[in-house]
């Protein structure tokens, strides 16, 4: 089979979205399918069976493909490093901070990471589905598109674009595309989905006509807009996230500090109908809430300082009820964080933390990559993964006493026994939910909804050899 790339008219156009719907109904057809994506930049990210570094959003492609994550679905992560800086990850592993201009004006290193993962990919799936970054047609990054023109010319995938109308000027926006875009990309174009449509699908109809006719290219569908309420790729997704509320039990406070990172922890809670989350970016008080969530952190110290100018440290320490702190939050729990290399910091430093747990961190190189099954809060075997640079002599794993708790451990909540016995501690009416079985609901029916919608024979027509 051919490979098969999904681009982009503007960020934020569905792409994710509709690469994993695609993955899933390739996978329900009994094709082994691979997701890939060149280069991602997300704070969201996970560990793979190899204990390598991937985007959480290659890993929901790969839940939905039904196979296992692997590091060659991501060659290259970017992560946030603070100011105009980035943590540049390379087939899983810390490569180099670097500023964004020295990210591009070396990005041609990182072709041969890019080509190698695909060519591998391509030798054991049936069908690779790139997905592409921002829009296909930046011009003055052309040279610089791994995501993109490199993996469309490189390979000679076939191309589906993906336009959301949502956001407004969906015409332009398509035929801009369309005349911008590189030859040999439009030569391979299979046709254009129209993302996020909301209303009546009759009021549409003379709008395909127009796409088709004067703009010379096949409508592959109109794809209604379903928020898909899992693995949300970066903080702009988590801010639109909309709660369906029932008999709310727990209220949590969660600290939306700038260097949020692992989004998905949330995604648990925010799918629980008896758990109201609020995202908590600027100072207000906390008493109202009966929790705080202390989230992960890219850029712990930086936010350990935001916490103070903006007056919440004050208020955590004098908040009465629990806090539970996960990897980068559990950090902050500590008394002091020590930086010596200038890790997580843009220079060397020292902090004073919540003092709330009894312990000292100090980062190091290697980051700890590690993925498995933990024994945690007197349960044996909760699954979970590791990525800190962040080393706690006392405490290295997780920590419970009283009204404080917290872990290294990333996907803790997700384990039902744990997460009801935890709000069942806070509020004994708490009922609790299976979240395995409502995340394969959410993949499952999102991609049901975008196959109904979609012409998915003119797409097998295309990949066919």
């Amino acid at each position: 089979m051919k490979s098969l790339a999904v681009f982009g008219t503007s960020s934020d156009a569905g792409k994710t979205t509709i690469t994993m719907a695609l993955c899933r109904i390739f996978a329900d057809r009994g094709i082994k399918v691979a997701p890939f994506k060149a280069q991602n930049c997300s704070n969201n990210s996970a560990v793979t069976q190899e204990n390598l570094e991937i985007s959480r959003a290659q890993c929901l492609q790969a839940e939905a493909a039904r196979v296992e994550p692997s590091v060659l679905f991501n060659p290259v992560l970017l992560k946030g490093h603070g100011g105009n800086g980035v943590q540049v990850i390379v087939n899983g592993k810390v490569y180099q901070n670097q500023s964004v201009a020295e990210y591009y004006d070396h990005i041609g290193n990182l072709e041969n990471a890019v080509s190698s993962a695909f060519t591998q990919l391509q030798r054991d799936y049936d069908l690779v589905i790139a997905e592409g970054a921002g829009s296909p047609v930046e011009l003055n990054l052309l040279d610089k598109d791994l995501s993109n023109t490199f993996i469309a010319k490189t390979f000679n995938t076939q191309n589906i674009l993906v336009a959301d109308i949502e956001r407004g000027g969906v015409f332009a926006s398509i035929y801009g595309t369309l005349a911008l875009m590189d030859p040999v990309m439009r030569g391979n174009l299979v046709g254009v989905i129209v993302n996020k449509f909301r209303g009546d699908r009759r009021f549409f109809a003379d709008g395909e006509t127009i796409i088709r006719e004067r703009f010379g290219v096949p409508v592959l569908g109109v794809i209604p807009y379903q928020p898909l309420n899992i693995d949300m790729e970066d903080s702009q997704s988590l801010g639109n996230y909309q709660q369906r509320l029932g008999a709310v039990k727990i209220r949590i406070a969660v600290i939306a500090y700038p260097g949020l990172s692992n989004y998905n922890d949330l995604d648990v809670l925010m799918a629980d109908e008896e758990i109201e989350v609020v995202l908590v970016q600027a100072f207000r008080p906390l008493d109202d809430f009966d929790t705080v969530l202390l989230p992960g952190s890219k850029t712990v110290i930086r936010d350990l300082h935001w916490l103070k100018a903006q007056g919440l440290f004050a208020a955590l320490q004098q908040f009465k009820k629990p806090i539970f702190g996960l990897c980068g939050g559990y950090q902050l729990l500590c008394e002091t964080l020590h930086d010596p290399d200038a890790l997580e910091y843009h220079q060397a430093s020292t902090a004073t933390g919540l003092c709330l747990i009894a312990d000292n961190v100090s980062y190091q190189n290697p980051k700890i990559l590690a993925r498995g099954t933990y024994p945690l809060f007197g349960y044996s075997a909760i699954q979970g993964y590791e990525i800190h640079c962040g080393r706690m002599a006392n405490y290295p794993l997780y920590y419970q006493q009283g009204r404080i708790a917290g872990t290294h451990v990333h996907g803790v909540f997700d384990d039902d026994a744990f997460r009801g016995d935890y709000f069942r501690a806070i509020n004994p009416a708490y009922g609790g939910y299976q979240y395995g079985e409502y995340r394969n609901a959410e993949i499952q029916g999102f991609a049901d909804m975008v196959r109904e919608n979609l012409d998915m024979e003119r797409i097998l027509r295309a990949v066919l050899i």
